[in-house]
Protein backbone atom coordinates (compact mmCIF):
# COMPACT_ATOMS: atom_id res chain seq x y z
CA UNK A 1 0.00 0.00 0.00
CA UNK A 2 3.35 2.08 0.97
CA UNK A 3 4.64 1.35 -2.61
CA UNK A 4 1.84 2.10 -4.35
CA UNK A 5 1.05 6.09 -2.90
CA UNK A 6 4.96 6.70 -3.12
CA UNK A 7 4.52 6.12 -6.96
CA UNK A 8 1.59 8.05 -7.27
CA UNK A 9 2.84 10.63 -5.19
CA UNK A 10 6.36 10.37 -7.71
CA UNK A 11 3.85 10.36 -10.93
CA UNK A 12 1.95 13.23 -9.59
CA UNK A 13 5.28 15.33 -8.36
CA UNK A 14 6.68 14.56 -12.06
CA UNK A 15 3.65 15.46 -13.62
CA UNK A 16 3.21 18.88 -12.04
CA UNK A 17 7.20 19.73 -12.67
CA UNK A 18 6.41 18.89 -16.68
CA UNK A 19 3.46 20.86 -16.15
CA UNK A 20 5.22 23.86 -14.63
CA UNK A 21 8.22 23.55 -16.84
CA UNK A 22 5.88 23.76 -19.89
CA UNK A 23 3.90 26.56 -18.41
CA UNK A 24 7.09 28.23 -17.91
CA UNK A 25 8.00 27.52 -21.35
CA UNK A 26 4.33 28.81 -22.93
CA UNK A 27 5.17 32.31 -20.74
CA UNK A 28 8.34 32.68 -21.95
CA UNK A 29 9.87 32.89 -18.57
CA UNK A 30 12.31 30.48 -19.36
CA UNK A 31 14.19 32.43 -22.39
CA UNK A 32 16.59 33.90 -19.98
CA UNK A 33 17.83 30.32 -18.73
CA UNK A 34 18.20 29.16 -22.26
CA UNK A 35 19.90 32.00 -24.01
CA UNK A 36 22.71 31.43 -21.34
CA UNK A 37 22.78 27.32 -21.98
CA UNK A 38 23.00 28.11 -25.69
CA UNK A 39 25.82 30.68 -24.92
CA UNK A 40 27.48 28.45 -22.60
CA UNK A 41 27.18 25.37 -24.91
CA UNK A 42 28.64 27.65 -27.92
CA UNK A 43 31.72 28.17 -25.47
CA UNK A 44 31.72 24.53 -25.01
CA UNK A 45 31.52 23.77 -28.73
CA UNK A 46 34.05 26.72 -29.73
CA UNK A 47 36.88 25.18 -27.02
CA UNK A 48 36.47 21.55 -27.78
CA UNK A 49 37.29 22.68 -31.91
CA UNK A 50 39.91 24.89 -30.88
CA UNK A 51 41.63 22.25 -29.25
CA UNK A 52 40.92 19.79 -32.36
CA UNK A 53 42.26 22.21 -34.81
CA UNK A 54 45.40 22.41 -32.70
CA UNK A 55 45.87 18.49 -32.39
CA UNK A 56 44.91 18.13 -36.10
CA UNK A 57 47.33 20.59 -37.11
CA UNK A 58 50.20 18.94 -35.00
CA UNK A 59 49.39 15.90 -36.65
CA UNK A 60 48.91 16.95 -40.47
CA UNK A 61 51.48 19.71 -40.41
CA UNK A 62 54.90 18.11 -40.44
CA UNK A 63 53.58 15.96 -43.45
CA UNK A 64 52.08 19.36 -45.40
CA UNK A 65 55.49 20.94 -44.86
CA UNK A 66 57.59 17.75 -46.61
CA UNK A 67 55.01 17.56 -49.25
CA UNK A 68 55.17 21.93 -49.48
CA UNK A 69 59.31 21.28 -49.79
CA UNK A 70 59.02 18.47 -52.00
CA UNK A 71 56.82 20.67 -54.14
CA UNK A 72 59.23 23.06 -53.82
CA UNK A 73 62.25 21.39 -54.91
CA UNK A 74 60.33 20.34 -58.39
CA UNK A 75 59.23 24.43 -58.96
CA UNK A 76 63.08 25.12 -58.53
CA UNK A 77 64.25 22.70 -60.77
CA UNK A 78 61.74 23.52 -63.85
CA UNK A 79 62.72 27.31 -62.94
CA UNK A 80 66.57 26.22 -63.37
CA UNK A 81 65.15 24.14 -66.91
CA UNK A 82 63.41 27.38 -68.28
CA UNK A 83 66.15 29.61 -67.42
CA UNK A 84 68.66 26.89 -69.00
CA UNK A 85 66.27 27.24 -72.10
CA UNK A 86 65.96 30.75 -72.22
CA UNK A 87 69.83 30.98 -72.48
CA UNK A 88 69.91 28.57 -75.42
CA UNK A 89 67.35 30.09 -77.31
CA UNK A 90 68.69 33.86 -76.79
CA UNK A 91 72.26 32.64 -77.81
CA UNK A 92 70.47 30.97 -80.77
CA UNK A 93 68.75 34.39 -81.76
CA UNK A 94 72.43 35.94 -81.27
CA UNK A 95 74.26 33.61 -83.35
CA UNK A 96 71.58 33.27 -86.07
CA UNK A 97 71.29 37.56 -85.85
CA UNK A 98 75.58 37.04 -86.64
CA UNK A 99 75.47 34.45 -89.17
CA UNK A 100 72.69 36.69 -91.32
CA UNK A 101 74.93 39.46 -91.05
CA UNK A 102 77.93 37.39 -92.52
CA UNK A 103 75.94 36.38 -94.64
CA UNK A 104 75.13 39.81 -96.06
CA UNK A 105 78.80 40.83 -95.94
CA UNK A 106 79.68 37.63 -98.16
CA UNK A 107 77.28 38.73 -100.47
CA UNK A 108 77.87 42.41 -100.41
CA UNK A 109 81.41 41.37 -101.43
CA UNK A 110 81.66 38.89 -103.52
CA UNK A 111 85.24 39.08 -104.71
CA UNK A 112 86.19 36.67 -101.84
CA UNK A 113 85.37 33.78 -100.90
CA UNK A 114 85.31 33.02 -97.17
CA UNK A 115 85.04 30.03 -94.64
CA UNK A 116 82.51 30.53 -91.67
CA UNK A 117 83.84 29.43 -88.50
CA UNK A 118 83.03 29.85 -84.52
CA UNK A 119 85.22 31.08 -82.16
CA UNK A 120 85.67 27.57 -79.34
CA UNK A 121 88.72 29.39 -77.25
CA UNK A 122 90.66 32.25 -76.22
CA UNK A 123 93.97 32.52 -75.01
CA UNK A 124 94.39 32.74 -71.43
CA UNK A 125 97.29 34.82 -71.38
CA UNK A 126 96.80 39.04 -70.70
CA UNK A 127 99.43 40.02 -72.81
CA UNK A 128 98.46 37.92 -75.87
CA UNK A 129 95.70 38.22 -78.17
CA UNK A 130 94.49 35.18 -79.73
CA UNK A 131 91.33 33.19 -80.40
CA UNK A 132 90.32 29.49 -81.93
CA UNK A 133 88.51 28.53 -84.26
CA UNK A 134 86.86 25.47 -85.35
CA UNK A 135 87.84 25.42 -88.70
CA UNK A 136 91.25 23.90 -89.81
CA UNK A 137 93.31 22.57 -92.57
CA UNK A 138 90.26 20.13 -93.29
CA UNK A 139 88.63 23.08 -94.69
CA UNK A 140 91.52 24.46 -96.46
CA UNK A 141 92.67 27.02 -94.33
CA UNK A 142 96.35 28.27 -94.20
CA UNK A 143 98.72 29.98 -92.53
CA UNK A 144 98.27 33.95 -93.06
CA UNK A 145 94.46 33.99 -94.13
CA UNK A 146 92.69 37.49 -93.44
CA UNK A 147 90.19 37.21 -90.87
CA UNK A 148 86.76 39.71 -90.57
CA UNK A 149 83.47 40.06 -89.63
CA UNK A 150 80.75 41.96 -91.02
CA UNK A 151 82.08 44.92 -89.12
CA UNK A 152 85.64 44.66 -90.03
CA UNK A 153 89.14 43.46 -89.94
CA UNK A 154 89.80 40.79 -86.83
CA UNK A 155 93.36 39.35 -87.87
CA UNK A 156 94.82 36.45 -89.50
CA UNK A 157 95.22 32.77 -89.72
CA UNK A 158 98.62 32.13 -86.96
CA UNK A 159 98.89 28.62 -86.92
CA UNK A 160 96.27 25.67 -88.15
CA UNK A 161 95.71 22.06 -87.40
CA UNK A 162 93.25 19.42 -88.77
CA UNK A 163 90.31 20.85 -87.70
CA UNK A 164 91.26 24.14 -85.78
CA UNK A 165 93.20 27.08 -86.27
CA UNK A 166 94.57 29.90 -84.30
CA UNK A 167 93.79 33.58 -85.06
CA UNK A 168 96.02 36.54 -84.22
CA UNK A 169 93.87 39.25 -83.42
CA UNK A 170 95.04 42.69 -84.53
CA UNK A 171 95.50 43.85 -80.95
CA UNK A 172 98.36 41.45 -80.59
CA UNK A 173 101.56 43.22 -79.54
CA UNK A 174 103.34 40.79 -82.06
CA UNK A 175 100.37 42.13 -85.33
CA UNK A 176 101.08 44.81 -87.62
CA UNK A 177 99.04 45.78 -90.68
CA UNK A 178 99.58 48.38 -93.22
CA UNK A 179 96.86 50.42 -93.35
CA UNK A 180 95.48 53.73 -94.46
CA UNK A 181 93.67 56.93 -93.36
CA UNK A 182 90.65 57.47 -95.36
CA UNK A 183 91.06 61.54 -94.98
CA UNK A 184 94.33 61.97 -94.96
CA UNK A 185 94.80 59.66 -97.86
CA UNK A 186 98.25 58.60 -96.16
CA UNK A 187 99.64 55.05 -95.48
CA UNK A 188 100.86 54.23 -91.65
CA UNK A 189 101.35 51.20 -89.39
CA UNK A 190 99.17 49.76 -87.06
CA UNK A 191 100.88 47.93 -84.02
CA UNK A 192 98.41 46.10 -81.01
CA UNK A 193 99.44 46.74 -77.62
CA UNK A 194 99.90 45.25 -74.26
CA UNK A 195 96.53 47.06 -73.26
CA UNK A 196 94.66 45.69 -76.23
CA UNK A 197 95.02 49.31 -77.94
CA UNK A 198 95.86 50.26 -81.58
CA UNK A 199 98.17 52.79 -82.50
CA UNK A 200 99.32 54.22 -85.37
CA UNK A 201 103.17 54.45 -86.05
CA UNK A 202 105.27 56.33 -88.62
CA UNK A 203 102.93 59.06 -89.54
CA UNK A 204 104.59 62.22 -90.92
CA UNK A 205 104.58 65.42 -88.88
CA UNK A 206 102.65 67.14 -91.71
CA UNK A 207 99.84 64.66 -92.06
CA UNK A 208 96.81 66.22 -90.59
CA UNK A 209 95.24 63.23 -88.34
CA UNK A 210 92.02 63.89 -87.68
CA UNK A 211 89.26 62.84 -84.50
CA UNK A 212 86.80 60.09 -86.41
CA UNK A 213 89.07 59.24 -89.61
CA UNK A 214 88.36 56.20 -90.75
CA UNK A 215 91.47 53.39 -90.59
CA UNK A 216 91.64 51.24 -94.03
CA UNK A 217 93.99 48.32 -94.38
CA UNK A 218 96.16 49.85 -97.87
CA UNK A 219 97.07 46.29 -99.39
CA UNK A 220 100.74 47.19 -98.88
CA UNK A 221 103.57 44.57 -97.78
CA UNK A 222 100.82 41.59 -99.40
CA UNK A 223 99.73 40.72 -95.20
CA UNK A 224 96.03 41.71 -95.86
CA UNK A 225 93.50 42.93 -98.73
CA UNK A 226 92.66 46.41 -99.67
CA UNK A 227 90.04 48.63 -97.42
CA UNK A 228 88.82 46.02 -95.50
CA UNK A 229 87.54 48.67 -92.30
CA UNK A 230 89.81 48.65 -89.07
CA UNK A 231 88.54 51.31 -86.72
CA UNK A 232 88.43 55.53 -86.42
CA UNK A 233 90.79 57.49 -85.16
CA UNK A 234 89.71 58.48 -81.48
CA UNK A 235 93.25 60.38 -80.07
CA UNK A 236 96.29 61.81 -81.94
CA UNK A 237 99.67 62.74 -80.25
CA UNK A 238 102.08 65.31 -82.15
CA UNK A 239 105.48 66.67 -80.40
CA UNK A 240 108.07 68.92 -82.10
CA UNK A 241 110.45 66.91 -80.47
CA UNK A 242 109.24 63.36 -82.56
CA UNK A 243 110.17 62.02 -85.92
CA UNK A 244 106.93 61.31 -86.15
CA UNK A 245 103.26 61.16 -84.57
CA UNK A 246 101.44 58.63 -83.01
CA UNK A 247 97.76 58.09 -82.92
CA UNK A 248 95.19 55.61 -80.79
CA UNK A 249 92.42 53.95 -82.80
CA UNK A 250 89.77 52.50 -81.94
CA UNK A 251 88.96 49.17 -83.44
CA UNK A 252 85.49 48.75 -84.56
CA UNK A 253 85.27 44.67 -83.80
CA UNK A 254 84.33 44.32 -79.90
CA UNK A 255 86.88 41.33 -79.46
CA UNK A 256 85.21 40.28 -76.29
CA UNK A 257 82.39 39.06 -77.98
CA UNK A 258 83.20 37.54 -81.13
CA UNK A 259 81.32 34.44 -81.95
CA UNK A 260 81.16 34.23 -85.18
CA UNK A 261 84.14 34.99 -87.82
CA UNK A 262 84.79 34.69 -91.63
CA UNK A 263 88.38 33.38 -93.01
CA UNK A 264 88.95 34.94 -96.75
CA UNK A 265 90.08 31.27 -98.42
CA UNK A 266 91.43 32.59 -101.70
CA UNK A 267 93.41 35.39 -100.78
CA UNK A 268 97.07 33.92 -99.82
CA UNK A 269 99.50 36.56 -98.33
CA UNK A 270 102.75 37.02 -100.01
CA UNK A 271 106.25 37.55 -97.78
CA UNK A 272 108.00 40.65 -99.35
CA UNK A 273 110.79 40.97 -96.32
CA UNK A 274 113.52 39.41 -98.61
CA UNK A 275 112.94 42.85 -101.06
CA UNK A 276 112.69 44.83 -98.20
CA UNK A 277 116.25 46.94 -98.01
CA UNK A 278 117.24 47.13 -94.58
CA UNK A 279 118.51 50.19 -93.11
Amino acid sequence: MRNFLSGSIQTTLIFLLVGGILALALSGSLGFISNNFNTYLVMAQSWVYTRFVVIQDFITVPRDVVALRQRNAQLETEVSKLQAQVVQLQNSVSQADALAALVNFSRSNPENSYTAASVIGRDPSPFLRYIIIDKGSNQNLRRGMPVVTDQGLVGRVDAVINSAARIQLITDTASSVNIRLEKAKKEAILTGTISGDLVLDLVSQDVTIATGDLVLTSGLSGGFPADLIVGQVINARQRDSDLFQEAVVQPVVDFTKLKIVLVITDFRPVDISPLIIQP
